[in-house]
């Protein structure tokens, strides 16, 4: 993915000269002084790649500066959409440390055991050759990225009407990824007449998934279900939502952490009138008024029980 890119698009901390500069840390390039030095060798320099749009990064590979004696030999990663906020790539919920190289010229690959998605990657160079200086050639492995995103701006909503009036479910499964920019907002929203509903959205930063089995013969009291998992989620970062219901059993997954709870009532399905509402929870009759605060951010990969939700309303 590098060796296409123009040179404007690989920047850095710094550079020891002109000669030295991101331009010339090209793997197998010989231009330059064969790759790039930072004016200090310390681990407060990175050098930065644009790869232009988002992507799927598989693997990266690293060399030294060419003929030279300076070459890195371990650093970290970090990824961003923006080239603003950042996120440091983990394996195992742990900071990952690659192994740089031994040799100016010898090429050292690793595959990633998680791909990442990003439109930018930073080179984070932590030790190098004690007889020289950081030095740095590197390529990026990867394809391109599609996905289906909705944009939501504080005043928007997407609504999934169903093809019949009720929809009773014993089995629900809603997955998707968002990227906010508040901390509070309705990600998604469904209610039936006779007190069923069920609600996903962010509060202060966390995500709060609010269910309620409706029966009339307990007048709603006992069947309300609250849980809340997550925190900072309104970092500009992608973050994966997995809700999957059977019954009163609930699996609630954000990232890799999962809460399993039972849901309160006597009842075992949720039923749902005429729509589920995504990024906000229209009032009735009123064209764009909400009940609650609206999403704002980008919502991808949108999927309830199989459906596309994203792609279906776009069509």
């Amino acid at each position: 993915l590098v060796s296409p890119l123009p040179s404007t698009a690989l920047t850095s901390s710094s550079e020891l000269s002109s000669t030295h500069s991101p331009s010339f840390a090209k793997l197998n390039r010989r231009d330059g002084a064969g790759g790039w030095s930072p004016l200090d060798s310390n681990e407060q320099q990175w050098l930065q790649v644009d790869l232009g749009d988002r992507v799927e990064i598989v693997a990266v590979a690293t060399q030294g500066r060419y003929g030279s004696s300076d070459w890195v030999t371990s650093y970290t990663l970090m990824f961003s959409d923006t080239g603003r906020n950042w996120k440091q790539y983990r394996q195992d919920d742990t900071i990952w440390v690659f192994t740089g190289n031994s040799n100016a010229d010898s090429v050292v690959h690793h595959k990633f055991l998680h791909s990442m998605k990003a439109r930018f990657l930073r080179f984070i160079p932590l030790k190098w050759n004690v007889s020289g200086r950081i030095g740095l050639r590197v390529e990026v492995f990867g394809c391109s990225y599609k996905s289906d995103i909705a944009d939501f701006d504080g005043r928007s909503s997407l609504l999934y009407r169903f093809n019949q009036k009720l929809m009773s479910t014993f089995k629900d499964v809603v997955s998707l990824r968002f990227k906010s920019m508040q901390g509070d907002g309705v990600l998604f929203h469904g209610e039936g007449q006779r007190g069923d509903y069920i609600t996903l959205e962010l509060q202060k930063g966390k995500l709060s998934l609010h269910i309620n089995l409706g029966d009339s013969n307990l007048h709603f009291s006992n069947s309300h279900t609250s849980v809340t998992l997550g925190s900072l989620l309104d970092d500009q970062h992608w973050h994966s939502v997995l809700i999957e219901r059977f019954n009163k059993q609930v699996n609630f997954t954000v990232d890799k952490h999962t809460q399993h709870f039972r849901t309160k009532g006597d009842s075992d399905h949720l039923d749902i009138d005429y729509e589920l509402s995504f990024g906000g929870i229209p009032v009735p009759g009123k064209p764009g008024t909400f009940q609650r605060k609206n999403f704002h951010g980008c919502i991808e990969n949108l999927y309830y029980n199989g459906v596309n939700i994203i792609d279906l309303a776009k069509r």
